[in-house]
């Protein structure tokens, strides 16, 4: 896979990144050990994840993906091939981004992660409470300390992400190199209308969360019967069978047809198609289903097939 330099940074990542997500809760240690293999020797090197996951699954207390991740990194030797990306903030053990929260937060990820720095770390969300130079004054001196190299944020607006790439112009601090958005096929019009054009401005990289809708955009929920193929995904999906939801599918179809292809490559390949979006995170439980996500970095759309999609999903 041919790789893309991630905003301003020196830091160059494949156009699909694998999401930690899954592990510690619908892949186990030895599946993800599996999962993150095949990712690497298919070429992959960003690697997602955060501090909070996995949580939310009964049992859990947060922090299991990255034990995982570090774990296989010890046993792979494998470290000098990816791009470790995590995030702070959004984890109730250390939430928030203050100074001392964010310090805190990084030792505890290098520690679980069992490395010496961190490629990517990531404000997961915003925080208002605390003013944007205090906090990337503070990713500033971990930087300094070598144990980051790259930051970025999550689930920013486009306002207070432009604030931060003002404040950090302003007062000399490292700035946020990439951005994290939700942003798919059926559901476009947040980040296209605001965050868009403020990245390409700004040459920002960008790592789209939710490539495929929840699973919706696989084409493996067509209707209500459908959604209890799923307990986690169920509930998730419902949202998008709508009218609008069934048109995509359906530009889908058409376009797999003629590609040869399966609907989660195609929209895969339309992000990674799209001007300034540098690496959609995808997840997957079983290698396969990796595989199969994996051959979108292949598949090349035409300008027409590209339009096609963008009309039913406008």
């Amino acid at each position: 896979m041919q790789k893309r330099p991630l905003g301003k940074s020196s830091l160059s990542v494949t156009p699909l990144a694998f999401g930690g997500n899954v592990f510690g809760w619908s892949a186990d240690e030895r599946r993800s050990f599996e999962l993150l293999d095949a990712f690497v020797d298919a070429g992959g090197n960003l690697i997602d994840t955060a501090d909070v996951y996995s949580a939310w699954v009964p049992g859990n207390r947060g922090g299991e993906s990255e034990t995982i991740i570090g774990k296989w990194l010890k046993k792979s030797g494998k470290r000098a091939q990816v791009v470790i990306s995590t995030k702070v903030g959004k984890w109730a053990e250390q939430p928030g981004l203050s100074p001392v929260n964010i310090r805190q937060a990084v030792d505890g990820s290098l520690k679980r992660l069992q490395v010496d720095c961190i490629d990517l770390y990531q404000a997961h969300e915003d925080d208002a409470s605390v003013p944007l130079e205090e906090t990337l004054d503070a990713f500033g001196r971990l930087i300094d300390q070598g144990k980051l190299r790259v930051i970025g944020a999550s689930n920013y607006g486009a306002a207070r992400f432009a604030d931060a790439l003002a404040v950090s112009k302003q007062h000399g601090l490292p700035r946020y190199e990439s951005l994290q958005p939700e942003y798919n096929l059926v559901n476009r019009a947040g980040y296209e209308k605001e965050l868009e054009p403020l990245i390409q401005r700004e040459n920002i990289g960008v790592i789209s969360y939710y490539a495929l809708a929840s699973g919706f955009l696989s084409g493996k929920y067509r209707s209500a019967a459908d959604l209890a193929k799923s307990a986690a995904r169920g509930g998730a999906v419902k949202k998008f069978l709508t009218p609008h939801g069934l048109q995509v599918l359906a530009a889908l179809d058409a376009v797999s047809a003629v590609q040869h292809a399966t609907p989660a490559q195609v929209a895969l390949a339309w992000l990674i198609a799209r001007p300034g979006l540098t690496a959609p995170i995808v997840s997957a439980t079983s290698v396969e289903q990796l595989h199969e996500l994996l051959g979108a970095t292949t598949l090349q759309l035409g300008h027409d097939e590209i339009a096609q999609l963008d009309l039913a999903s406008a």
